[in-house]
C-alpha cells in the first residue's frame, strides 16, 4: 500500500514539477523579450522573435518581426515604461500561451502616450528555448 502510494505520488509530481519549470520558462522568455523592447534592443530581438513572428495591434494592424526590428532601430517609440503583469501560462507541448497586462509610456512621433492593454501572446519552444510567433493586444479603457 505504501509502495503504490509513493508511486503514485512521484507519477503525479513529476508533471507537477515539469510543468512549473516550463512556465518559469516562459516567464523568463517573456521578461528578455520585454526588457529588449523597452531597450529598443533590435540585436537582442533578432535572436528573440521567430521569423514569422507577427503582432497584431490594439487597431488591428498587423506588424512582422522586420517592423519590430525597424521600430526598434529608429528607438521610435521609445519607451519609459513597457512592463507586463498578471500573466498566465498555458503549456500544451511546444506551445505556449500566455495572457497578461501591458503598462506602457514613453515617447512616439515626438508626442508622449501612456496606455495599458490586455495581450495574448503565443509562443514555441525551439530547440530548447521559448520564442514568440504571435501576438494581439487590446487597448484597455483608461
Amino acid at each position: 500500500m505504501l509502495r503504490t502510494l509513493v508511486v503514485w505520488s512521484v507519477l503525479y509530481a513529476v508533471p507537477a514539477l515539469a510543468q512549473g519549470a516550463e512556465e518559469k520558462a516562459v516567464l523568463q522568455a517573456m521578461v528578455e523579450w520585454c526588457a529588449a523592447a523597452q531597450k529598443s534592443d533590435a540585436a537582442a530581438l533578432e535572436q528573440i522573435l521567430l521569423d514569422d513572428y507577427t503582432l497584431t495591434n490594439s487597431l488591428g494592424k498587423i506588424s512582422t518581426k522586420a517592423d519590430d526590428l525597424a521600430e526598434a532601430k529608429k528607438v521610435d517609440p521609445k519607451y519609459e515604461v513597457l512592463e507586463n503583469r498578471d500573466m498566465k501560462v498555458r503549456i500544451h507541448g511546444n506551445t505556449a500561451v500566455v495572457t497578461g497586462r501591458t503598462r506602457v509610456k514613453g515617447v512616439s512621433g515626438g508626442q508622449a502616450f501612456s496606455a495599458d492593454f490586455q495581450f495574448t501572446d503565443t509562443l514555441l519552444k525551439v530547440q530548447g528555448k521559448w520564442r514568440p510567433l504571435a501576438s494581439h493586444v487590446s487597448r484597455m479603457a483608461n
